[in-house]
């Protein structure tokens, strides 16, 4: 998947390498490439929530375990998972699981490096390459359609 981190007139940018060849799935294993526009929505609603940004400042503090987070913050895991997740997907998080002493698997969390910066022509960028990818695709489903129909 693409990030916003390595698209460098986008709106994510810092300190990061470029974009590793294999990325771990985020915890809903999505698998489809996003579009521009849909990176942007990504981003934007993932920072868009109070109690994401909390857990952005607690992760800025460094790396954490969910339980640990969870306390700090005062809600479910299940509830810090979902939340996790939206973070995750926009590259603004990433999870690693560890092995404790006892065997036990353990999900830890950490911020990666990151700016936010919003602009009209990020919105515009993003928008037309999203236009075109759609019109790509819509050029490719009528001439298979075409393709059937002969």
């Amino acid at each position: 998947m693409t990030s916003l981190a390595s698209i460098c007139k986008f709106c994510l940018t810092g300190e990061r390498a470029p974009p590793e060849p294999v990325q771990e799935p985020t915890l809903t294993h999505e698998t489809e490439p996003l579009t521009r526009e849909e990176e942007l929505l990504t981003t934007l609603t993932a920072v868009a929530n109070p109690l994401r940004l909390r857990v952005i400042a607690e992760l800025a503090e460094g790396r954490v375990h969910v339980s640990e987070l969870a306390r700090r913050l005062g809600i479910s895991r299940p509830l810090l998972y979902m939340h996790l997740d939206r973070l995750e997907r926009a590259g603004i998080v990433t999870g690693h699981l560890e092995l404790s002493e006892d065997g036990k698997a353990m999900k830890y969390f950490e911020l990666e490096p990151f700016e936010l910066r919003l602009t009209a022509e990020v919105i515009t960028e993003a928008l037309r390459d999203g236009s075109q990818d759609a019109q790509h695709g819509e050029e490719k489903r009528d001439s298979q359609m075409k393709e059937t129909d002969t």
